[in-house]
Formats: structure tokens, C-alpha cells, sequence
């Protein structure tokens, strides 16, 4: 199941692979690629798609919890933070991916931190992207 209405629609382009370039259609987004060393890569000055998509997670993450919160008529503090971390390894005979979401809701307590978040995960659009078939851990402090 997608969404049933497209509001916006980004669009990047990828060269090279895991050791070429990516970039948005509006130039917003400009990248090196860079295969990690832990992947038999060079490693060096460049990006990877495991941390393009921790912050591509953690921003998504953070709007689902402002959104949420705001119908809880909760502020959230201004220091709070979600650190996406995303692993890859052997699944089968290819690869997968795992998620770790460490959201860090300051102030808050814990119950309703973690009412939030799991309200959240089922609002975040990544979330309903990997659920059922990628690991995400939540993992929330106050």
C-alpha cells in the first residue's frame, strides 16, 4: 500500500554506484559516494546510502513525532534528537539492512516519551516503508 495522494515527489539521480555521485533534480542535493572500507571499499571524503538514509530516517522520524505530539497538545523540547543508525550485512545470498532509531526526548517523561514515539512509528513514513521487512529498533531517553 502507497500513498493515496502524491503531495510531493523528490527525485535523485545516482552514477557509479556506491563510488560515483547522487543528486536531486533541484540541485538541493549533491553527493560523492563512497564505499565504506567495512564493505571492501577505499573508504575517504564521501557519502553512502546506509547514512543517507539514517538522516533521511531520523529527520522523517522527528516530523512524525512533532506531528503527533502536536495532537497530543505536547511541546516537545527544543533539544530533541533522533540518531538514526542503519547496518548492512549478509541476508541470504544478498544483503539487509537493520535500523536503530535513539530518540532523545529531554523534559519529558519516560511513559509519555515512548507514547510518542510509538505513535510516531506508526505515522513515519519510513516506518510504514520497513515495516514487516527491515528490523527497527526504538530506542528512547528522557
Amino acid at each position: 500500500m502507497g500513498a493515496e495522494k502524491i503531495l510531493y515527489q523528490a527525485q535523485a539521480t545516482a552514477t557509479g554506484g556506491r563510488d560515483g555521485k547522487a543528486a536531486s533534480d533541484d540541485g538541493q542535493l549533491n553527493v560523492n559516494l563512497t564505499t565504506p572500507k567495512e564493505l571492501g571499499g577505499a573508504g575517504g571524503e564521501g557519502t553512502n546510502p546506509e547514512q543517507l538514509f539514517a538522516a533521511g530516517y531520523s529527520a522523517c522520524f522527528q516530523g512524525a513525532l512533532k506531528l503527533v505530539a502536536g495532537k497530543a497538545k505536547v511541546n516537545l523540547p527544543e533539544e530533541t534528537t533522533i540518531t538514526g543508525q542503519v547496518g548492512i550485512g549478509p541476508e541470504g545470498d544478498g544483503f539487509g539492512i537493520a535500523v536503530t532509531l535513539h530518540i532523545h526526548l529531554p523534559d519529558l517523561d519516560q511513559q509519555q516519551a515512548e507514547e510518542l514515539v510509538h505513535k510516531a512509528h506508526q505515522v513515519c513514513p519510513y516506518s510504514n516503508a520497513t515495516r514487516n521487512n527491515v528490523p527497527v529498533e526504538l530506542v528512547v531517553t528522557v
